[in-house]
């Protein structure tokens, strides 16, 4: 498989939030994909340099994306890390390995960065996404709380 990374660009946009709501949990939270909501946040990603929407083709056409954060702090001695958030690969692609791929590219875009660590969160109830994030050597060593707003 032929994989091409980019930037996600204005046109994306509803085939991003298409993928987004095709997944049993995140699909109530999801709404219309040509909604301007998901357009005004697309341009606040894109004016942001610490923010990376990233699309996966593959044989010219998108079949994955991710969100890259690369946050700065004082820990880990001043140390940035990148946080990967709103992994998707599209239904006519799951089970093929475009996921693999596309963690490879995030975790080498984070080293070429000068990142220390790379983090993601996954729900509690994706075991597949579990076993998936630790046969990448991620370590499940963390407890996460969320609260909605």
């Amino acid at each position: 498989m032929s994989v091409t990374f980019r930037a996600a660009r204005r046109e994306d946009v509803p085939l991003i939030v298409a993928m987004l709501a095709d997944d049993p949990i995140a699909a109530a939270r999801e709404g219309d994909p040509s909604d301007e909501v998901y357009r005004t946040a697309f341009e606040a990603i894109d004016a942001d340099p610490r923010q990376e929407l990233v699309v996966a083709e593959v044989d010219g056409r998108v079949a994955g994306t991710m969100q890259l954060t690369f946050i700065p702090g004082l820990s880990r001695r001043g140390g940035e890390r990148a946080l990967i958030e709103a992994v998707r690969v599209a239904g006519s692609h799951r089970g093929q390995g475009l996921g693999r791929e596309m963690m490879r590219w995030a975790v080498d875009r984070a080293r070429a960065r000068g990142c220390r660590m790379v983090q993601l969160t996954t729900d509690r109830s994706r075991a597949d996404a579990h076993r998936f994030y630790a046969s990448l050597g991620f370590v499940d060593s963390h407890l996460g709380f969320k609260l909605a707003l």
